[in-house]
């Protein structure tokens, strides 16, 4: 009896291990329809707007505003368009491989890749950035200053847009 309740006791742990890996990394996602255009900001401009792009593979889950993932060629040039200083890429799940978040990181530090302003506040608190490198666009969906604050129950800070009713 204690041999089979042992047994028991490690196949649920391992289908409830199975259930949690296969709920985080496939089971919201939703794989974007090709696209022709992304949208950005141009330098001094109050509104994004689009830009083209080719071989578009994108990423989503109504389960998260911030699970967004996407990469596109694109030709446009960095310095026309709103830097994001607080850009950091957000990891990707594995099978979604165009994307990898360390190595974003890595060439913004290096100076190899530039991130600027997709959409300010695509929904409440987050922005959409967009990372330019090598004719390649890479985007994410990323919590600011005001999300980060609003979120957390805390006042907005000075500039934040009114946030939305709870």
């Amino acid at each position: 009896m204690g041999k089979l309740l042992v047994i028991l006791l490690v196949a649920c742990t391992v289908l409830a291990g199975v259930g949690a890996w296969y709920f985080q990394t496939r089971a919201f996602y939703d794989r974007l329809p090709e696209q022709a255009t992304v949208q950005l900001t141009p330098l001094a401009a109050t509104a994004p707007q689009a830009f083209a792009v080719t071989n578009f593979r994108g990423i989503d889950s109504d389960s998260s505003p911030i699970r967004y993932r996407a990469c596109f060629d694109i030709d446009v040039d960095a310095a026309q368009l709103t830097p994001y200083d607080r850009a950091t890429p957000l990891i990707a799940p594995s099978w979604f491989d165009c994307f990898d978040a360390a190595a974003l990181t890595e060439a913004l530090a290096e100076g190899r890749a530039q991130a600027v302003m997709g959409v300010s506040n695509i929904r409440y608190g987050i922005d959409r950035v967009v990372i330019l490198m090598d004719g390649r666009g890479y985007a994410w969906n990323q919590i600011n200053p005001c999300g980060a604050a609003h979120f957390d129950g805390d006042p907005v800070p000075p500039g934040c847009p009114p946030p939305p009713e709870r």
